[in-house]
């Protein structure tokens, strides 16, 4: 199945684009996709650790299911004070 990803922040520069196409196995769950990415994109590996996926506009859990054609914003946690 495919699904689209929708970057943010330095996930950006590092992977060179801010909407990706992800081909995934069936049953492929949030956290499944996170790991695609980090072995596609090395160089982001380490950011990607840290991702919160956003799907619908509601955060889900790493072992949420996708499905063919969802978008799964991988959105950085934003610290500030």
């Amino acid at each position: 199945m495919k699904v689209n990803v929708r970057l943010s922040g330095d996930l950006v520069q590092q992977v060179g684009n801010a909407r990706l196409q992800v081909a995934l196995a069936e049953n492929a769950t949030a956290a499944d996709l996170v790991a695609s990415l980090q072995e596609q994109y090395p160089a982001a590996a380490e950011r990607l650790e840290l991702v919160v996926p956003i799907i619908g506009g509601q955060h889900v859990s790493p072992e949420t299911k996708l499905a063919t054609g969802q978008e799964v914003a991988l959105l950085l946690p934003i610290a500030g004070g």
